[in-house]
């Protein structure tokens, strides 16, 4: 008898241990094309035009450009108040200027608003990459509950099973001490 119950015991931790590498094997598939995602993202294909207006949206926006511009402001405007009216090319209310200036705001708004919506894909690619990485940890987490549940369930039932077989014990046991005790 008591060869079948250490059998009982090893097949029953064999089946609990079969269940536990069940849920990690599920665990680690559903994992694999996260981290698949995550390790390998889609390359970027710019094209010529993306390109030039991040070139064009960096220099744009740096004090690089605002001091260098602000240099050819101050020559341009010096230079025709300075120069003797034959040589000025564009004289006092600086009407060439105003239109240099509006051509150029007019250019370059659109191609930073490109770059900008190029920013916009990138930070929703992050913000993509982030909700992975968090499905990521709720599918660790969701797996480690589900190995404590069978933990707590396979102890509960070994104690039941041992407080089942200590109680038989106690009965064989009070059974023989009647027996001793009648005679």
């Amino acid at each position: 008898m008591d060869n079948k119950v250490v059998n009982q015991v090893l097949a029953n931790e064999n089946d609990y241990l079969d269940k536990l590498h069940k849920i990690v094997q599920e665990t680690i598939e559903e994992e694999e094309l996260i981290i698949n995602n995550l390790l390998h993202p889609p390359k970027e294909i710019l094209s010529q035009g993306q390109r030039l207006s991040d070139k064009v949206s960096r220099f744009g926006g740096s004090w690089r450009f605002i001091i260098l511009f602000g240099i050819i402001l101050v020559v341009w405007i010096v230079y025709n108040v300075t120069i003797i009216k034959s040589k000025e090319f564009d004289p006092y209310p600086f009407i060439l200027m105003n239109l240099v200036l509006s051509c150029m705001a007019a250019v370059q708004a659109p191609i930073i608003m490109m770059s900008q919506n190029r920013q916009e894909e990138n930070d929703r690619m992050r913000a993509e990459n982030d909700y992975l990485i968090n499905l990521k940890a709720e599918m660790g987490i969701r797996s480690l509950h589900q190995k404590m549940d069978l933990l707590l369930g396979e102890q509960i039932k070994t104690l039941y099973d041992i407080q089942a077989k200590q109680f038989t014990m106690l009965q064989e046991i009070n059974l023989k001490l009647d027996g001793k005790i009648k005679i």
